[in-house]
Formats: structure tokens, C-alpha cells, sequence
């Protein structure tokens, strides 16, 4: 699966409907409650029933049968990622990973090998290990090339003061942005938005001015 994502306003927008639509699957499958707050909850509904109108025994099995089925079903899921794990090896992933502080990141390369703790399989990308949960998009190498330009470009762009403020000292650097984005592919060329050519090229034509 292919996303686009554009850099705009400062920054790459990439909460995609490709992007969306798997955190919601993520959301929809981490939704579930361990079998211990369960049994918590249901002790606590035992024990708090009008006594005048009490659940009788059979509606209790019933409402644990079900969540056992539900919690065998989440576990095959789980189980059939971690198989599917294997498959990543080699291929270019961007995870979406919350850090301690809460902030979300989004880390993306090459899987480089697969490892496996307690079950749960952890993917190796630029030398750290990341848990499966964490997957957000599985990408084309051409996707990640084109992924990995822009952001250099976008990078470059964030070095340069105001082109208000520019000087002959920054020429390198906007003749390195130019022959980046000049070329670059058609496809590659919808990672950016139409802003950021746009300001390039406000760049180029004021450090030709400075230059000449």
C-alpha cells in the first residue's frame, strides 16, 4: 500500500485516508479488555445486583462465554500478525510511534530482520526494534525514495532565513535545493506541495539578484 504525503506549512502532512483508515483499524482492535478486568467487572456487577431481581446463573456463563470467544478471536488476530511479521523482512515501513512524552513520531525505513519477545514480534529499522502494533503503512521502495527526497528538501528549505533575509552565503545551498527539486520526478514531485517549488524558486530568483 502506496500513501502520498505532501510538505506544507512546515511541515508533511500525512495523515492520509490511507493513513486514517489503519490507525482506526488499529484503534478498533486495541479496543478490547483483558479477561482480568472482565472478571473484575463482573464481580463487581454480582455484588452490586438488586437482590429483589437477581441474574441468575445462566445469563453469568453466558456473558463470560462470550467474552472468551472474543478474547480467542483478538488472540488469532494477534497470533496471524505476528506470523505475518516475517513477511516485512526487506520490505520499507513508516511505523507511527508515541513517545513517553506523548508526542507522536513517525519513523519509517528498511526492515531489516524480525525478533520475537513473549509473542509479540519487533521490527528492526535503522538499528531499533519497534513492536508490529506500531505499523502504520507498508511502502513501495519507490514510495520511500520519493518519501525520503522531499523530506530532505523540506529540511534544506528550514536552514534558509527569510528571502527577505537571504545572502550570498546561503548560495550553495539554495543551488543544492534547486537541482534536488529540478530533478526530480513527476511522482516525486506530489510528495511537496506547489507552495514549496514556489518558494524555491523565490529563493533562486533572489540569490540570482544578490549573485550577479
Amino acid at each position: 500500500m502506496a500513501i502520498m504525503a505532501a510538505f506544507k506549512d512546515g511541515k508533511f502532512v500525512t495523515n492520509t485516508a490511507s493513513t486514517e483508515s489503519l490507525s482506526q483499524e488499529k484503534k478498533e482492535n486495541s479496543s478490547g479488555i483483558s479477561s482480568d478486568t472482565f472478571l473484575s467487572l463482573l464481580v463487581a456487577e454480582m455484588k452490586n445486583q438488586d437482590p429483589l431481581e437477581p441474574t441468575n446463573n445462566t445469563e453469568w456463563v453466558s456473558q463470560y462465554a462470550q467474552f472468551t470467544q472474543v478474547s480467542e478471536v483478538q488472540a488469532i488476530g494477534e497470533a496471524m500478525n505476528s506470523m505475518k511479521a516475517k513477511d516485512l523482512v526487506g520490505e520499507y515501513a513508516i511505523l507511527k510511534v508515541t513517545g513517553e512524552n506523548g508526542n507522536t513520531d513517525y519513523i519509517s525505513g528498511k526492515v531489516d530482520y524480525v525478533t520475537y519477545e513473549n509473542e509479540k514480534a519487533f521490527l528492526s529499522i535503522n538499528g531499533s526494534l519497534y513492536s508490529i502494533d506500531d505499523l502504520d503503512t507498508v511502502a513501495s521502495e519507490e514510495y520511500m525514495e520519493a518519501y525520503e527526497l522531499a523530506s530532505n528538501v523540506a529540511e534544506m528549505l528550514k536552514s534558509l532565513p527569510s528571502v527577505d533575509n537571504l545572502t550570498s552565503s546561503y548560495k550553495e545551498t539554495v543551488d543544492a535545493i534547486d537541482e534536488k527539486a529540478s530533478n526530480m520526478t513527476d511522482y516525486q514531485k506530489t510528495f511537496l506541495d506547489k507552495s514549496v517549488f514556489d518558494k524555491i524558486n523565490e529563493y533562486v530568483a533572489k540569490m540570482k539578484k544578490i549573485t550577479e
